[in-house]
């Protein structure tokens, strides 16, 4: 990529914010260093890496890399067996202690450790805790080194002070000694070259026996070392000599420790300076609200809601530009500040972050194609020193992209061969953009030329675009519209802005018919696209509405199946209760019958009995029956009812007779087959008469008796156990036919388990007659393989 695009498009100021947000120098020269690339693998290698970084700062927060310095020239060192200052040490230190929190930076994720393309970096990191710990103890800072580093050195050190303690007393007793006190400057005690001394005048300089080691830049006051004390100053000079040779024992021994770690310490410092590098890019796209783009090797571009990153990213207007796919060449013309030289710059830019594995700010699924030469002539290149002028030295870049520019190549015009008669400018445009073209490149241009608006509209594989101007207001939009020719817009701004009508329309008067034909043929184009934009806005909020209804509905559906379900199985539990209540009353009936039948008990307990459990039926049936009082109905309810109407009782899916009147509640009885129960009115359905002209004919007469007749005799059930296959099927014709004459919904038929040559043969009976609708098996409670259960065609 050549460096002339990078500075054309802005991009090195992009990589000065980058290394704003790199700490370590290796790391800001890597950003400063980073070009974008051609590769497909690699561009997308590092932006996954970028991507997972950002991921990670935004689970975590941000990691530090402040604590990582250069250590080379220490590890050059301890390669040849040097020992290393205290400074270099705590640089080894610091980089151990940041590795350290890399590490926990890795595992700070609550949630299960999900791999990605740090997770290796992560994984080699090694902090030696043990080794920067014993650093760490050793020296607390560049100049002090503790005194429990070694044995000796405390030991030393305790020597030093008793030592200095001594002198100190010596020389404070010479101090408060009223004689010597006349001859001193000051009453302090000062040290020079390391040992203690007074401020003596000049002239009592031999009332003060000692050494004379400096003095003051007047020459009044003498530095002496009293003689007092020479002896206890060369002690603890001593000392002193002791203490620097035991702490380069110290040194020496942590970097001989340190030796031992030199792979892994390098190691180390390759891969934070690496981790440096990849959040500094991701903290630089958090801070632009960056996406990760597509990336393509056709030349494709198709920027989503894109934000040039050097502008203020609250005011910026995102833009949508598409270019390649449709189409390889994009004319956008327009008035000036209108913001078509920053939708070129954008579209160029955005090339060359992606590229560089930077991500972009535009919206997610945006997509970019990879070029090997991005070219750009954008801005007045005019050059004294060369004798160009602008036309001329824009001349001189546009022939260099001639001559370089192929089908992996993307060129960005601003203002193309502006500067020259405006009819040799604008035809030497379009045969520049026809010669690119040719080259399969993929070129963006802007213009003020009409003729190119033209030729845009006119060839195929060339699309016009315009940056929209709001001219009630004076003012750009800064949107980008592709497929709609831009308007210079001059009449009606100047026009707005005072000029008299008269030039104006003088100025109209003096551009061709075709001109003008043109200039009105792309304002009705602008009106027909404003009115297209307020129809599609409508229609995306018909949609959001139809999905927010599509979106309650489904919910109301779920709720209704939920409920559904809850109601069957309560339904379904209390039907089991029911059974299980009635085969205990069943099994309780026929205990108390067996034993009023042997024991001959009197009737009036077998009474008591009976009594008992029609009181239970009927606390039953009562307490249905105001369920249902409560319940509002959901159908019509009968009026008028008279004896002998045909009734449907709801509660119990069963057709019956009205036997009386409702009372004043509403309650009446009903003849269901050999069931009479009270109901009431409300859990009820009248049924239709039926009207055919045989019924008319008879009215209520024989048919009428009959079904009165088999409903009061017939039984629900029928026990063929014991029979033979003859007699039983026999017995169950007859049966069939006065059950269904009686309007019984279902009936049982009750032939055993045995051998099932008798079930077979009900079964193969039953599915002869038409009037039976279907037949199954008795289920858990209802006497299982032993029974049949037939129902009816209504």
């Amino acid at each position: 990529m050549n460096d002339k695009v990078l500075k054309t498009l802005e991009y090195n100021k992009i990589i000065e914010q980058l290394t704003e947000y790199a700490s370590s120098d290796e790391a800001k020269s890597r950003c400063r260093s980073l070009r974008p690339s051609t590769d497909l693998a690699e561009i997308e290698q590092l932006q996954q890496q970028t991507k997972d970084a950002l991921s990670r700062i935004f689970k975590s927060g941000n990691l530090s890399f402040s604590g990582v310095r250069s250590i080379h020239d220490s590890l050059k060192r301890l390669e040849i067996g040097g020992s290393l200052s205290a400074i270099e040490l705590l640089r080894i230190c610091s980089l151990l202690e940041t590795a350290k929190r890399a590490k926990a930076f890795s595992r700070s994720e609550k949630d299960e450790e999900t791999k990605d393309s740090l997770t290796e970096f992560f994984a080699q990191i090694e902090p030696l805790t043990p080794l920067s710990d014993e650093i760490r103890r050793c020296i607390l800072s560049e100049d002090e080194i503790a005194d429990d580093a070694s044995s000796t050195l405390h030991s030393i050190r305790r020597s030093m002070r008793s030592m200095n303690d001594k002198i100190r007393s010596q020389m404070n007793s010479m101090i408060n000694n009223t004689t010597t006190r006349g001859y001193l400057q000051d009453a302090v005690i000062t040290m020079r070259d390391g040992r203690y001394c007074l401020p003596v005048k000049a002239e009592a300089k031999s009332q003060v026996p000692g050494m004379i080691h400096d003095q003051s830049s007047s020459g009044s006051t003498l530095f002496i070392e009293p003689m007092a004390v020479v002896n206890l100053n060369n002690e603890y000079k001593e000392l002193l000599l002791k203490e620097q040779e035991e702490i380069e024992v110290i040194l020496a021994s942590l970097s001989n420790l340190t030796a031992g770690y030199s792979e892994q310490l390098a190691t180390d410092y390759q891969i934070l300076v690496e981790l440096d590098f990849i959040f500094a890019k991701a903290s630089l796209a958090k801070s632009y609200n960056g996406v990760a783009p597509l990336f393509n090797t056709e030349g494709h571009i198709n920027i989503k809601k894109g934000r040039h990153p050097l502008l203020d990213q609250k005011k910026v207007v995102p833009i949508d530009v598409r270019l390649g796919e449709d189409f390889q060449l994009l004319i956008v013309t327009g008035p000036n500040t209108g913001g078509k030289t920053v939708s070129l710059k954008t579209v160029g830019l955005f090339t060359l972050m992606g590229q560089a594995g930077l991500h972009i700010p535009a919206s997610e699924r945006s997509e970019l194609g990879i070029f090997n030469e991005v070219f750009a002539d954008i801005g007045d290149e005019q050059s004294i020193e060369q004798s160009l002028s602008t036309f001329s030295s824009h001349m001189t870049n546009i022939i260099r992209i001639l001559n370089q520019a192929d089908d992996r190549s993307l060129v960005l015009f601003d203002e193309l061969c502006a500067g020259t008669d405006p009819t040799e400018g604008a035809a030497l445009a379009i045969s520049i953009l026809s010669k690119l073209k040719l080259y399969g490149a993929k070129i963006m241009a802007t213009t003020h030329y009409s003729e190119l608006k033209v030729f845009a509209l006119s060839t195929p594989g060339v699309e016009n675009a315009c940056c929209e101007f709001n001219v009630d207001t004076l003012s750009p939009t800064y949107r980008l519209l592709i497929g709609i020719p831009g308007k210079s817009n001059a009449f009606a701004i100047s026009q707005k802005l005072g000029l008299n009508p008269d030039v104006i329309e003088d100025a109209k008067g003096r551009i061709s018919e075709n001109d003008e034909n043109f200039e009105d043929l792309l304002a009705d184009l602008e009106k027909s696209r404003v009115t297209i934009e307020k129809e599609q806005l409508e229609i995306n909020q018909y949609k959001e509405e139809v999905r927010k209804l599509k979106e309650q509905l489904e919910q109301k559906q779920e709720r209704l199946d939920l409920s559904r379900d809850k109601i069957l199985r309560e339904a379904n539990e209390q039907a089991f209760n029911i059974l299980k209540e009635a085969k205990d009353m069943a099994d309780e009936t026929i205990r108390n019958f067996n034993k009023y039948g042997t024991a001959q008990a009197p009737m009036s307990e077998m009474e008591k009995e009976r009594t008992k459990i029609r009181n239970k039926m009927s606390d039953a049936q009562k307490k249905m029956a105001d369920q249902k009082k409560n319940a509002a109905p959901n159908h019509k309810v009968p009026k008028n009812l008279r004896i002998g109407d045909s009734v449907k009782v709801i509660s119990m899916n069963l057709k019956g007779t009205v036997h009386s009147l409702p009372n004043a509640k509403g309650d009446l009885y009903v003849q269901m087959g050999i069931l009479r129960s009270l109901v009431n009115v409300n859990d009820l359905i009248l049924l239709e008469e039926d009207t055919s002209p045989t019924s008319k004919k008879y009215g209520k007469t024989g048919a009428g008796k009959i079904k009165m007749s088999k409903s009061s005799s017939v039984s629900t059930e029928i026990n063929l156990i014991g029979k033979t296959t003859d007699e039983a099927i026999a017995l169950l014709d007859k049966y069939l036919d006065d059950a269904y004459l009686a309007h019984l919904p279902s009936v049982r038929i009750v032939h055993g388990k045995g051998t099932g040559a008798l079930r077979n043969a009900v079964q193969a009976h039953l599915k002869r007659m038409k009037y039976v609708k279907s037949f199954h098996l008795g289920e858990f409670g209802e006497g299982d393989a032993g029974v049949t259960i037939a129902e009816f065609k209504e």
